[in-house]
């Protein structure tokens, strides 16, 4: 693409997610469906006018990464850790429940193959915490205890759905169980998620010490996006998505967060309140693009509406994507069922995490068309439902 072409693209991107998400939030609907729609409408799915494309892709994933430091710097790490049981035990059945009913239906109901079944169930499994998180904020409800134990859980769910994603497609492609590959991807995630919040500590200290001693401007956002970006490195390197280095990042510049043995660390308030005022119109900047990527990525022009075998498929596969995630938030004890619910609905959006498992099927030559237009078909309405659900129902008074 020559660059002032790009210019224009970027133009389109930006100015239709303003628009439409500016419009959704005055009609009461959360923004971020403004975005999604915006993708859908300049993409293959109306217009066409917009293909995603690897530059695209970049600045989309520099907006998640973006988002999910602004999460972890805002995130309450003594209320996450308290949520910590309660967080694995929506996470995990979060992810056995969707999977094994998913798998279960697909290859003994509908009489799928193995490894299709697997993408299947695989697909089932994914957690967007971007749309999720998006939503929670576009409510103002990101403090709550809900958001802490749907924040913990969407992290573990992340962590899970990467590691299950290596084991399906090593499967798939040699048609042998790879454990000793899988458990060492889970390995080295999980030390990055033990050690990374401290030595981003570490180095926040760093910060904090020669803040004031600089004579260039624009000290605070290049230190800091520099760090974003190298923990999102680091995070990629041990096989972890990239924006659980984000969130370390910023949950260990974050005010409640202080190391058991690092209490000279602490944090200066004054500092963070200017990261925050430097950060925020550069997030809202990125953020957007890629909401508008996710709907870009989704091609409604490649599903056959007038099949029977999709809508019956389609719709089964919708009722267990929804059940699935719900039925696991009941498992955890809270002060009423509505805050059950709440994260149960939470938990529900697929977004880029299940278009990740169905176009890794695809081009592996897994999933054949109609079942990758049908797995599209149940992504979209699981990300673009629960906005709605969320919005509806936090309105109760148990949150």
């Amino acid at each position: 693409m020559e660059i002032h072409n790009f210019f224009l693209t970027l133009f389109l991107i930006l100015i239709t997610a303003r628009i439409l998400g500016e419009l959704f939030a005055r009609v009461g609907i959360p923004s971020v469906l403004g975005e999604l729609t915006a993708g859908i409408v300049l993409g293959s799915s109306v217009l066409g006018i917009v293909e995603p494309n690897e530059v695209l892709k970049i600045l989309a994933e520099i907006g998640i990464i973006l988002l999910l430091f602004e999460v972890g710097l805002e995130t309450d790490f003594t209320r996450l850790k308290d949520a910590g049981t309660k967080s694995l035990i929506v996470a995990l059945l979060g992810v056995i429940l969707p999977f094994s009913f998913g798998f279960l239906t697909a290859h003994y109901l509908f009489e799928l193959a193995f490894d299709i079944s697997l993408f299947i169930g695989g697909t089932l499994t994914a957690t967007s915490i971007g749309i999720t998180l998006r939503v929670l904020r576009d409510i103002h409800m990101e403090d709550t205890n809900i958001a802490q134990i749907v924040i913990g859980a969407a992290v573990i769910d992340d962590v899970i759905g990467i590691i299950l994603l290596v084991f399906i497609y090593d499967f798939s492609i040699s048609h042998e169980a790879n454990f000793e590959h899988t458990l060492s991807v889970a390995g080295m995630v999980v030390t990055f998620l033990l050690l990374a919040p401290a030595f981003a500590k570490i180095i926040s200290f760093a910060i904090h010490k020669f803040h004031g001693n600089h004579m260039v401007p624009g000290y605070i956002p290049t230190i800091i996006i520099s760090l974003i970006l190298l923990f999102s490195y680091l995070s990629h390197l041990v096989g972890a998505p990239a924006i659980l280095g984000s969130f370390a990042a910023g949950i260990a510049l974050s005010r409640r967060f202080f190391l058991p043995f690092g209490a000279f660390l602490s944090t200066n308030e004054p500092l963070l309140k200017e990261v925050k005022s430097n950060m925020t119109p550069i997030i809202q900047i990125f953020t957007p693009i890629f909401f508008v990527m996710v709907g870009l990525s989704v091609d409604l022009s490649i599903i056959d509406f007038s099949s029977s075998s999709f809508w019956i498929m389609g719709l089964s596969f919708i009722f267990i994507a929804f059940f699935s995630k719900f039925i696991g938030a009941f498992f955890i004890i809270q002060k009423c069922v509505r805050n059950n619910a709440l994260i149960g609905i939470s938990m529900v959006p697929r977004g880029e995490v299940g278009l990740i498992f169905a176009e890794m099927g695809r081009i592996n030559n897994i999933l054949p068309n109609e079942i990758y237009a049908m797995l599209i078909f149940v992504i979209v309405i699981t990300t673009v439902v629960p906005p709605f659900l969320l919005k509806k129902y936090f309105k109760g008074e148990c949150v």
